[in-house]
């Protein structure tokens, strides 16, 4: 069997990182991600800090992340339905106006002092509602701003601005809580969520590249499922992002064992492992957007490359050389995502695309959801050093298995190039 997806428009050789900003559309969208991004990391901060204040209980604190991510968990796939079956800006305006309601909700009971934990645990869930669509239709809406030509250095260029917003949004948030209360963080977020909806609607709909809306029938969800299994380029692509993750992106547990067990520098430590973190992860972002050829084989090697620089900081003997690996684990968490991400979108037909993202999301939370208490138990077992072995370890292995199999198989060769205008994806 052998099928070509075709690009409509010559594609520009190498080095066009920075490209799609060439296109109006996509230069407003980025421009309004940048402050989006940063005021959601700013009211995840408040968030938790006010349910601290409030309970004084990290369990409680914990019950508000799993209230946010609980719904992506439980309706994920049904988002990628919405997504493919509604005009995308339009969604999105709704998404973000509703964010921004929730966001005014929480300022008010903030400021005012008659915030409870109840209801932050609802705010919380009523967004992660919202973000079962928002999630996948923010991904999918590229694709209609800048077409397949510049396709994947937006993806890159969206990664860099969503590590650049978990980079700045904690540290301008820590200093506002400090300085005036969080209650603010809210009231930043509400803006930013008026000035996105304020961008949409000003975006040039003639310029915009829609694609085909699928008839609504029953079988929808599973025809999307249907999709991912039978396309190989996905069906792997998704299988390393499962190892990945269930234990590599447990990062928070194991940096904070880290900074209390190991290096003893307590909450200033964590934050800095965090900050370092995400700085090698914008750098990832940025650097990756260099890679002018997506194949199957470079998915799984940059994953694998990820999860073994991982377990290599597991021996890191200083702070120093510690935060020199974390660098380069950011840089490599990005590689296997704008290698990945993009290779599913350009090997998924338009119909289907905004379900098969979903899957992608529903991986990418669930996995964390049942990572976070697997590896929390392996630290208290093993210690800091022995669980970020195991999240750096097995996927590490189940990498190159997985290398191992595909080239032994040797029927499955995968490429898709962006200088050239032509996508092949054989199968023999």
């Amino acid at each position: 069997m052998s099928f070509a997806l075709h690009v409509p428009a010559r594609i520009r050789p190498a080095f066009s990182g920075f490209a799609p900003l060439s296109v109006p559309n996509y230069r407003r969208f980025a421009g309004s991600n940048v402050l989006a991004m940063s005021a959601t990391w700013m009211q995840r901060i408040a968030q938790d800090w006010l349910v601290l204040q409030l309970t004084h209980s990290v369990t409680a604190v914990g019950i508000t992340t799993a209230a946010q991510f609980a719904p992506s968990i439980l309706f994920g796939l049904h988002g990628g339905v919405v997504v493919d079956r509604f005009p995308r800006r339009r969604l999105l305006m709704v998404t973000q106006s509703l964010v921004g309601l929730v966001s005014v909700l929480l300022a008010v009971v903030a400021l005012t002092g008659t915030a409870t934990v109840w209801l932050v645990w609802a705010a919380a869930f009523a967004i992660g509602c919202v973000t079962v669509v928002d999630n996948p239709g923010r991904q999918v809406f590229v694709n209609e701003l800048v077409g397949r030509r510049h396709l994947k250095n937006a993806l890159n260029l969206n990664a860099a601005v969503f590590q650049l917003g978990a980079f700045m949004g904690p540290a301008v948030a820590g200093g506002l809580i400090g300085w005036v209360g969080g209650g603010w963080a809210f009231a930043i977020n509400a803006a930013a969520c008026c000035v996105t909806v304020l961008m949409l609607s000003r975006l040039d709909a003639s310029q915009l590249q829609p694609v085909p809306r699928p008839q609504r029938r029953p079988h929808a969800l599973r025809e999307g499922l249907a999709f991912v299994l039978r396309t190989p380029a996905i069906r792997y692509s998704i299988l390393m992002l499962a190892f990945l993750s269930v234990f590599t992106l447990t990062m928070p547990v194991l940096l904070a064992a880290f900074a209390t067990q190991v290096f003893h520098l307590g909450a200033s430590g964590y934050g800095l492992f965090n900050s370092v973190g995400a700085l090698g992860a914008v750098a990832g972002a940025l650097a990756s957007t260099r890679l002018t050829h997506l194949r199957l084989r470079i998915v799984v090697l940059c994953g694998t490359g990820w999860a073994a620089a991982l377990a290599l900081a597991a021996f890191m003997p200083s702070v120093p050389t510690f935060c020199a690996a974390l660098i380069v684990t950011g840089v490599g968490s990005q590689y296997f995502f704008q290698s990945g991400n993009p290779l599913v979108q350009l090997s998924t037909l338009p119909e289907v695309r905004g379900r098969v993202i979903s899957v992608w999301v529903l991986v990418v939370l669930g996995g964390q959801g049942i990572g976070g208490p697997i590896m929390g138990g392996i630290v208290d077992a093993l210690g800091a050093r022995g669980g970020m072995l195991v999240a750096g370890g097995v996927p590490a292995v189940a990498g190159i298995v997985l290398s191992v199999l595909l080239a032994r198989r040797g029927s499955l060769k995968l490429s898709v190039s962006t200088t050239r205008p032509r996508i092949a994806i054989t199968e023999r």
